[in-house]
C-alpha cells in the first residue's frame, strides 16, 4: 500500500534529479535529446511528495520500448503509456516511490504542459504555496488513499495547468 506523504521542500531534490538524469543519460544514450526536472520537487519552496519526476525527451518514443529490460535492471518498472498516448512511464521504488520517469518524443504537447506548470509555479510563489498547502492537507486526510489524494488536488491542478499555459503564451521568450 502506498502511503501518501507530503514534506516541506528539500534542497537535495535537485541533486537527486541530477543524479537520475545522469543515470538515464547513461542508460538511454543517443536516444536522449534533453532531460527536464518536473513536478513539485522541481519547484523551490513547494511542499511535495518526495518523488522525483524526470522528463527525458527522446528522438523516437518507439525505440524506448527496446530499453525496458535495461530500465528494469536499474529498478525502473515499465508502465507503458500509463494513460497518456505517446508517453513511456516508469516508476521506481514500488510502494515507497522515489522516481517517476515520463519519457516523451520531442514535440509532444505534454512536454510544454509540464514545463509551463513548473515554470508558472516557480514564478508565482503564492500559487505554489496554495498548491502546497492543499497537498499537505490532503496527505493528512488521506494518508493511505493515493486515489483520494489525487482526486482532491485535481481541480486546483487543472486550474494551475490552465493558468500556466496562458502565462507561458504571454512570456516574451517563450520560456
Amino acid at each position: 500500500m502506498r502511503k501518501v506523504e507530503v514534506t516541506p521542500y528539500q534542497s537535495q531534490w535537485e541533486e537527486r534529479f541530477k543524479e537520475s538524469a545522469a543515470s538515464l543519460q547513461d542508460l538511454l544514450g543517443a536516444e536522449i535529446v534533453t532531460i527536464h526536472h518536473i513536478g513539485s520537487t522541481s519547484v523551490p519552496g513547494l511542499a511535495a511528495k518526495p518523488v522525483i519526476d524526470v522528463l527525458p525527451v527522446v528522438k523516437d518514443i518507439k525505440r524506448i520500448d527496446a530499453y525496458e529490460a535495461v530500465m528494469r535492471a536499474e529498478g525502473y518498472m515499465p508502465k507503458g503509456e500509463n494513460g497518456i498516448a505517446g508517453r513511456r512511464y516508469f516508476a521506481k521504488g514500488g510502494d515507497s516511490r522515489t522516481h517517476h520517469i515520463h519519457i516523451y518524443e520531442q514535440g509532444h504537447v505534454q512536454i510544454a504542459r509540464h514545463l509551463a506548470f513548473r515554470n508558472y509555479l516557480r514564478n508565482h510563489a503564492e500559487m505554489a504555496h496554495t498548491y502546497g498547502q492543499l497537498k499537505i492537507e490532503l496527505a493528512s486526510r488521506f494518508p493511505l488513499d493515493i486515489d483520494a489524494y489525487i482526486k482532491g488536488k485535481e481541480h486546483l491542478a487543472s486550474e494551475l495547468d490552465r493558468l500556466a499555459l496562458l502565462w507561458q503564451r504571454l512570456q516574451p521568450s517563450g520560456e
